[in-house]
């Protein structure tokens, strides 16, 4: 059954959730993990795809849009259905994407701005309501 991990930070803003999603990726990675980052538009993906290459100076975390990609570890997404990817997936939109059932593991991000707060409070009950095992981490 997927695992549901919510990470709740304190700061608010709309890079907030791109940078703990980044962060979340690196580590994912670095232990073997292939990864989906749902995003909400197009333009949120090549945002987020110009973070995962500028994180860290002497870091490279593999990765491509899911329009173009070959079949690298991190595939950004925008409403594609993740191909070859069923192990980590970072949604970074509202609500809970028809296919996330299919990964092993699901993480949400959670920042201070009210319009996503209680969207999250409500997906938290969506997954809890259906039973799936949730966790909350906070950074």
């Amino acid at each position: 059954m997927t695992r549901v991990d919510f990470y709740v930070v304190s700061s608010a803003g709309p890079d907030a959730r791109l940078e703990v999603a980044v962060r979340l990726a690196d580590k994912a990675w670095a232990r073997g993990h292939r990864l989906f980052i749902h995003t909400a538009d197009e333009a949120e993906a090549r945002r987020l795809s110009q973070l995962l290459w500028t994180f860290r100076p002497a870091s490279f975390l593999p990765h491509g849009l899911a329009c173009t990609s070959g079949g690298e570890a991190i595939q950004i997404g925008w409403g594609q259905e993740p191909e070859g990817h069923d192990d980590v997936l970072i949604n970074l939109t509202i609500g809970a994407p028809p296919f996330f059932s299919r990964f092993e593991r699901v993480a949400e991000i959670v920042t201070q701005d009210p319009q996503f707060l209680e969207a999250l409070r409500n997906s938290w009950r969506f997954y809890k309501d259906r039973g799936y095992p949730l966790h909350k981490h906070d950074l």
